[in-house]
């Protein structure tokens, strides 16, 4: 076989070089040690948590290492490309602020080692498989689907492993006759990789998540041009991790069945291939079974990117509660060190489960609910706000009406060492502050039990008759323990606990009179600073509606 005529037969229209290639695409000045990360997306339309899981591997070790992490597009896959695939990927990555270094945007490429998108790079690729030709380790096929299909169904009926290999690779060694022939008729065909590999044989690989492992050899004669003279998955990403100087591919645990194809690859090219970092799957706790599962596309709202931004979790609780899933001390990290940002912790791929990731809904709501508990007012408040924007405008035009009364109630109780944890989404917030907004006030009249209706009125006639709101909470109290005292109730909890039989109740019922007229539920911050929020004459209209009402 004449391999150098197959190549110009196959490929006339490919006049450059591999070297010249190469030349485009020099070494990257980095230093010594500093990684360079990919994520590779495919422009479906859809992205999920565990394209951020992977990404958030990916960037922790491109910038932790003072390297590089960028954004490639593998749309080779026309079929499954959706109109604003591309956008959504952005949009997606740039709300959890994963700042890629270079890359596709929608304006065109940032950076030196573009095109990042793969269906710009085809010639790049004909180069590389021109090159396989003529050292005849790559052959054209002309198969159909049916004859495809026809040995599919004698491999099954033979119990034999799939695929195009052996005495089923029917065009591996045919003679160039046939190829002219088949040429001359306008067979469609595709052009294959010559596997040399045999199953018999054992690879071994050291996997920066796995381990050391052993993996079977390929011996699939693997499509890596396809009739359109776009590549597959397969061949792609080997070129452009090449060229693009990727020292670390970040994947899923599900593509560890082709790695065989992927390190065959780079050796035909004479290529050092990059480390692999196989992440293990996303699983969850079936509610119906009991038992673990990968988290689904159809069965599980949670595996969607667009869930958080809807339900409102806070983008810093996403990142923090997959680095939990991520690292098996960060965790202790994070207790030890409560103010620092994510961005200081030592991430490391040692530190990393090789075994499925269980995915907790509740878990992630406390990691939110503690992320929010160190956020000051005013970046809380921003949260919110862009978040009802986006989501609920009737809430947003009455927490933006005085932001700084808004303000003022979410500072209630933050910081310290035991900050307020009332909030774990931003969705929540409307239910949290409600009660501040007329519009909103849906007053729930229910008294503590050991306060008679007649009493409930007294305590808050009486009240409205002392109210100071610049009182202090010290000051509030002491007027409750007052009223306790004028209306037959302990005004000290313990000396209530002691002689309950000489008391109506304690000054706790009293006071929580006063909350549920004020807030209409009986669960609410510090009310006397609440009070001082809504301003006097809306504190007496609600203690006048309340003692109305009962």
């Amino acid at each position: 076989m004449d391999y150098n005529r197959l190549a110009e037969l196959l490929l006339p229209h490919i006049k450059c070089t591999p070297e010249e290639v190469e030349a485009r695409y020099p070494k990257r000045a980095l230093p010594e040690g500093a990684k360079v990360t990919r994520m590779g997306p495919s422009p479906t339309g859809f992205m999920h948590l565990g394209n951020l899981y992977g990404a958030l591997v990916d960037e922790r070790l491109a910038h932790q290492s003072q390297g590089v992490f960028y954004l490639r597009i593998e749309d080779t896959d026309k079929k499954r490309e959706v109109e604003g695939g591309v956008q959504t990927i952005l949009e997606a990555f740039s709300a959890f602020g994963l700042p890629f270094d270079e890359g596709a945007t929608l304006d065109g490429d940032k950076g030196a080692y573009g095109p990042y998108r793969q269906s710009q790079r085809a010639e790049i690729y004909q180069v590389f498989v021109k090159e396989l030709l003529r050292r005849g380790m790559a052959y054209p096929c002309f198969c159909t689907e049916d004859e495809l299909a026809a040995a599919h169904r004698q491999q099954e009926e033979s119990k034999e492993n799939f695929g195009y290999y052996g005495k089923y690779a029917v065009w591996r060694d045919r003679p160039m006759e046939d190829i002219e022939a088949a040429l001359r008729q306008g067979t469609p065909y595709v052009i294959r990789f010559r596997s040399e590999g045999s199953i018999a044989n054992k690879i071994k690989h050291d996997d920066l998540v796995k381990g050391k492992m052993e993996v079977t050899e390929n011996d699939q004669d693997v499509v890596i041009l396809k009739s359109d003279g776009i590549p597959t998955y397969h061949f792609a990403h080997v070129v452009d991790d090449h060229l693009m100087g990727t020292t670390v591919v970040v994947r899923g645990e599900e593509w560890l069945a082709t790695l065989p194809v992927h390190l065959q690859l780079f050796r035909a090219l004479g290529w050092k291939p990059p480390k692999y970092a196989h992440t293990a799957q996303l699983m969850k706790i079936d509610p119906e079974t009991g038992g673990k599962r990968k988290l689904s596309k159809r069965k599980d709202p949670e595996l969607a990117l667009s869930f958080y931004a809807k339900e409102g979790y806070p983008v810093p609780a996403v990142l923090e509660y997959l680095m939990t899933l991520l690292n098996s001390n960060f965790e202790e990290w994070r207790r030890a060190n409560p103010d620092l940002p994510l961005n200081d912790f030592p991430f490391s791929t040692k530190k990393m489960s090789g075994s499925g990731a269980l995915f907790d809904i509740e878990k992630l709501r406390d990691v939110s609910k503690n992320v929010i508990s160190r956020m000051d007012a005013d970046t809380v408040y921003n949260y919110i706000a862009a978040w009802s924007a986006d989501n609920d405008p009737q809430f947003h035009a009455l927490l933006t009406r005085d932001p700084a009364a808004s303000k003022a109630y979410l500072a209630i109780g933050r910081g310290g060492k035991k900050p307020r944890k009332d909030i774990a989404l931003w969705s929540e917030a409307k239910g949290y502050m409600d009660f501040l907004f007329d519009e909103l006030f849906a007053p729930d009249y229910t008294m503590p039990e050991r306060v008679s209706a007649e009493d409930a009125k007294g305590i808050l006639t009486a009240f409205a008759a002392v109210f100071d709101e610049n009182d202090t909470p010290d000051g509030f109290f002491a007027r409750m323990q007052q009223l306790a005292e004028q209306f037959g109730y302990a005004a000290d909890t313990k000396a209530y606990k002691a002689a309950p039989e000489q008391y109506k109740g304690a000054v706790g019922d009293v006071s929580m009179v006063v909350r549920v007229a004020i807030a209409g539920r009986q669960n609410a911050p510090d009310l006397q600073t609440v009070m001082g929020i809504m301003g006097r004459e809306k504190v007496l209209e609600r203690l006048e509606k309340c003692a109305d009402t009962l």
